[in-house]
């Protein structure tokens, strides 16, 4: 399984990046993928599968991450990369600040940001697992209703 971003996608946001002193940046993507995934599962996955319960069988079905658009998170997960895993291990949290931390919560808006978009516009995932997806499996989370 394959992570949603690489280090060249964030080489395209950071072209600076591998200047610091990590030049592999994999591990960080794939916990970043593990964080984005888990993201899903809490805030878009119960509402998605709500609309798709079988009362017959009376069970909940996973998400399964293998029907997920991964290019649609490449964008998250680079934000998410850098401000979550990257940035804080640069930074030194001194009282005064430094770029590093201001970075850090830049990228860290920018990926709630690009999530939230992700999940108004319609996470793509292929219920039917037909390989393709259809717009009627690309569903906003809302989708007009009331939600407490």
């Amino acid at each position: 399984m394959a992570n949603f971003s690489t280090d060249s996608d964030l080489l395209e946001y950071e072209p600076e990046i591998k200047n610091y002193g990590i030049q592999d940046f994999t591990d960080l993507h794939a916990k970043s993928k593990q964080d984005i995934l888990r993201h899903l599962r809490i805030n878009w996955w119960p509402r998605s599968s709500y609309y798709r319960y079988d009362i017959t069988a009376i069970t909940y079905t996973e998400m399964d991450d293998n029907l997920l658009t991964d290019s649609q998170f490449t964008r998250a997960s680079v934000y998410h990369v850098l401000g979550y895993y990257i940035y804080p291990r640069l930074s030194t949290f001194s009282p005064e600040g430094d770029v590093f931390r201001e970075k850090m919560q830049y990228y860290r808006q920018e990926y709630a940001n690009e999530i939230d978009a992700i999940l108004k516009d319609g996470v793509e995932y292929d219920y039917d697992s037909s390989g393709t997806i259809t717009d009627s499996e690309k569903r906003p989370t809302h989708l007009n209703r009331l939600v407490r």
